[in-house]
């Protein structure tokens, strides 16, 4: 006696599904949609207490007559409108006068530090690269300026420039001889110059390690290649090495930028309160007006015009590396 096995239809043999197994699924892609935004939560509530509603109540100071009178309930503070601004922008008089040659020297001053910071660390980074004896105690060496807290790092220096026992004066004019006297580096137009070292010394190292970490993405191929080709050292940083790091230098320039034009701790560690006419940058400038003045209204006005001004340089940066990247990747 034959037995006959009737073949049930494929939709008929598979499995209902329970009722919560088709759901999991959808409730796992979910979970995982939410949980970069779970993890993002924590610093988006710090960014928002530290820096987002400090910089709206800086905006809304920014419109009102605050003074000394007013500290203890600035809410009360008459309205003023724009006239904050006008104090501020007003060149013709003695605060807008002050604050424009501010922004100046601080444009000039943050234009040879970056300038330095990034030839230095890139130089640096590109003649480490070779292998020779004493390169890892080098290039730790480099970074310890990094590594220091600016205060200890900064005072310091005020003490090497000190005019009658500080350590650059020894040196110069004690033992090479140069100039007729000790010279003055915290106060007069050295200043500047002192100030710039500090700046110069602090910053390069953080240039020296983008470029090195850019470096190493760079296959050595093409370096035997080109050396095979007769390129010496010079002609193969500027066709391979320099074009290379294009990318890594638009966002070391960009940071180099805006950490130099807004520093605050240097001058302030290296002069005090009142820094020198000749290295008067805006951050202590407008700390001068603010707290020193008690006029925090203008203060504020004038640190609202500065973040204005640092976001247009950066749009406008951005704009024109990111369309000069387009242009050399057609």
């Amino acid at each position: 006696m034959t037995r006959t096995v009737v073949a049930q239809p494929p939709e008929q043999a598979v499995r209902k599904a329970a009722p919560g197994e088709a759901r999991t699924p959808r409730r796992s892609g979910r979970r995982r949609i939410a949980l970069p935004y779970l993890l993002l939560l924590p610093a988006l509530l710090l960014e928002l207490l530290v820096h987002l509603v400090p910089m709206l109540m800086g905006i809304t100071m920014s419109f009102r007559e605050l003074t000394q009178f007013y500290i203890r309930n600035w809410s009360e503070a008459p309205w003023s409108a724009f006239d904050n601004y006008g104090v501020a922008i007003d060149f013709d008089a003695p605060v807008g006068q002050a604050l424009l040659k501010s922004f100046l020297t601080t444009c000039m001053f943050t234009v040879l530090s970056v300038g330095l910071c990034w030839l230095l660390g890139t130089a640096a980074a590109v003649f480490l690269q070779e292998n020779f004896r004493g390169r890892g105690f080098l290039r730790t060496l480099f970074l310890v300026p990094y590594a220091l807290p600016v205060y200890a790092a900064v005072i310091t220096w005020a003490f090497m420039f000190q005019r009658d026992n500080g350590l650059i004066n020894h040196v110069l004019h004690d033992q090479l001889g140069i100039g007729d006297s000790p010279a003055f580096w915290l106060i007069g137009d050295n200043s500047f110059w002192a100030l710039l070292i500090v700046s110069v010394w602090k910053g390069w190292p953080f240039a020296f390690l983008t470029v090195m970490a850019g470096l190493q993405n760079i296959p050595r191929d093409m370096y035997e290649a080109a050396a095979l080709d007769g390129a010496g050292v010079w002609k193969q940083i500027r066709h391979i090495t320099l074009p290379s790091l294009r990318s890594v230098n638009q966002v070391l320039v960009l940071v180099l930028f805006l950490w130099t034009f807004n520093d605050f701790n240097t001058p302030f560690v290296l002069f005090g309160k009142a820094a020198p006419e000749a290295a008067d940058l805006i951050s202590l400038h407008i700390y001068q007006s603010s707290f020193q003045t008690w006029n925090f209204g203008t203060g504020s006005a004038m640190s609202v015009l500065l973040l204005l001004f640092l976001l247009v340089v950066t749009g406008v940066y951005l704009l024109l590396t990111t369309r000069g990247r387009k242009t050399s990747d057609v």
